[in-house]
């Protein structure tokens, strides 16, 4: 393209590229710093503060002649995370053995059976053995349900078919969708949705609960980018 010519006949010096100054030079390196080194501070502040409350109740439990701040002038940190780890080993094997799972059974009884003491027991036991339990079944799937009103849509995780009672009433293939709530995912709603009624979708759900904990900020890949195929032959650059 031919460029315009000046008043006194020659051609106007070309365009520049807009030069970024200084300052936007420096915030916009400031603001990548910072985005990569908030995760990792953020992450180490919350496992000082469990490994600091959690040396603060079992290091006291300890026996002086155990206990290494009896020798040492400071505190080992980690120590207390040491020896809960060791001792939740050994009650696990103890518990595996035969006499293990009587005295497991009866102080499980003795529990079930004081008046205020049994609701939160079997509450957390259940909750416990949820999510200890391996079934690959339990919040495998991502799902779109129309919630709370039609034209609007939410995301779900699926925990299991409906069962029992609830199957039985409803009848049909029913989904239990758990809905949590952002940005506390803890929280939620446990819904019964016809299976045609859901959109299944392809993100794990890893990558849901990352969406949901940023409000919709952090979005997977769409496509998923293909993995790998380990059989593949390897390409052997010259």
């Amino acid at each position: 393209m031919a460029r315009r010519k000046d008043p006194e006949g020659g051609l106007p010096p070309p365009d520049k590229a807009p030069t970024q100054s200084l300052f936007a030079w420096l915030r916009g390196r400031f603001f990548a710093g910072m985005v990569i080194a908030a995760p990792i501070a953020v992450t180490f502040l919350i496992l000082q503060f469990l490994i600091g409350e959690i040396d603060k109740r079992v290091v006291p439990l300890i026996p002086a002649a155990l206990n290494p701040e009896t020798y040492l002038k400071y505190a080992v940190p980690g120590f207390g995370l040491i020896v809960l780890v060791v001792f939740l080993t050994i009650l696990g094997g103890i518990a595996t053995n035969l006499i293990g799972r009587s005295v497991i059974s009866v102080g499980d009884r003795i529990l079930s059976q004081v008046p205020i003491v049994r609701s939160l027991y079997s509450a957390f036991k259940q909750l416990v053995e949820v999510f200890a339990k391996d079934n690959t079944d339990q919040f495998s799937e991502v799902v779109l349900i129309e919630y709370p009103k039609t034209g609007t849509w939410c995301l779900g995780f699926v925990s299991s078919p409906a069962k029992g009672e609830i199957g039985a009433t409803l009848g049909g293939e029913y989904l239990g969708v758990f809905v949590p709530t952002t940005p506390n995912p803890t929280s939620g709603f446990l819904m019964y949705v016809d299976s045609k009624e859901v959109i299944r979708l392809k993100m794990t759900v890893e990558e849901g609960a990352k969406m949901i904990l940023s409000a919709g900020l952090v979005v997977p890949e769409f496509p998923p980018a293909p993995k790998p195929d380990p059989k593949a032959p390897k390409k052997i650059l010259p």
